[in-house]
């Protein structure tokens, strides 16, 4: 199932939030409307904005302020990818180039901080201290997931333990808050919120573990990024991480110089992956989290918004791209 057949219970909310998202994207600075503009037409799969709607409606929540939070959601998301991006000096995203390779590291930087910013102003407005606090906290623990990436960059000693931590707090942790969020909206007993929680964090822990295997068996074209990045940037993903554990002394070895490196030979490296079963592990890990996703929230209403949650499970680990 696609995308966006997958989101078309919420798809008018979506159009709501895309106005938002627009409306927030504007200031006086011109610089600012320029890249934000340029974000927007960029597009992205919009997954966990919708995600927070989906879980909100599922839940039985009829106001509206799950828009507001859900452009929120999205522009952390947007920061945290102007960011990466500079760290990581990737030159292409979502098929197009980035927006530090078009206007400057120095400008993403400034617009990522922007983007923060505004979602301070856009959570005050919700009027849920709750709802703020998750928000906030979650937003602390991306950027101590981007600072332990960073410790880890070049290292090939990487365990498949500190890596999970790093997915935990740099990808899961949105899409976390985002089911969190939706489901304090509708005014959820703690228990149920807390299903709504690990429903999050184990579907995107298994949209990022698809991300490891695309990332040595998709085509640059498909994916919207360079295949290979994660190598060229000297990431120990779990693939990588698995060959370690189990490969040949040689192949050991080439994972290792080229972890250290960050210059390896590819085609060689993608050899040594797919010489051993570093890909389905990778994949088994990710169904194993999509698995346990459905399961939190097996007993919530019949709807089409938990139908659509479900089927967003098997998106996270059959999606191409």
């Amino acid at each position: 199932m696609s995308l966006p057949v997958l989101i078309e219970p919420v798809a008018q909310d979506m159009q709501a939030v895309d106005k938002i998202i627009r409306e927030r994207l504007n200031s006086e600075v011109v610089l600012i409307r320029t890249i934000g503009d340029y974000i927007v037409k960029a597009g992205g799969k919009r997954m966990r904005p919708a995600l927070l709607l989906m879980m909100a409606r599922a839940l039985g929540y009829q106001g509206t302020q799950h828009h507001l939070l859900a452009a929120v959601v999205e522009f952390i998301h947007t920061a945290t990818l102007l960011h990466d991006d500079v760290v990581d000096e990737s030159d292409m995203r979502r098929g197009r180039q980035t927006a530090n390779a078009v206007f400057g590291n120095a400008a993403s930087v400034l617009v990522g901080d922007f983007l923060y910013s505004r979602t301070f102003q856009m959570m005050v407005e919700s009027g849920s201290l709750e709802i703020m606090s998750v928000l906030a906290d979650a937003t602390n623990v991306i950027a101590e997931g981007e600072v332990l990436q960073l410790l880890n960059v070049h290292d090939p000693d990487v365990t498949e333990e500190r890596y999970m931590h790093v997915v935990r707090y740099k990808t899961a942790r949105l899409f976390e808050a985002a089911a969190q969020v939706g489901a304090l909206l509708a005014s959820c007993e703690a228990p149920v919120v807390e299903l709504a929680a690990e429903y999050g964090r184990r579907v995107g822990t298994a949209f990022q573990l698809i991300d490891d295997v695309l990332d040595y068996s998709g085509d640059a074209e498909a994916l919207g990024k360079n295949v290979g990045d994660d190598l060229r940037e000297g990431k120990a993903t779990l693939p990588l991480i698995r060959v370690m554990e189990v490969g040949s002394p040689a192949q050991r070895q080439l994972i290792r110089d080229a972890i250290i490196a960050g210059d390896g030979d590819f085609d060689a490296v993608a050899a040594a992956i797919h010489g051993t079963d570093a890909l389905e592990h990778t994949r088994l890990a990710a169904q194993r989290e999509a698995a346990a996703a459905a399961a939190a929230i097996a007993g919530f209403p019949g709807s089409v918004f938990k139908s659509a949650m479900l089927d967003f499970c098997a998106f996270a680990v059959d999606r191409a791209h």
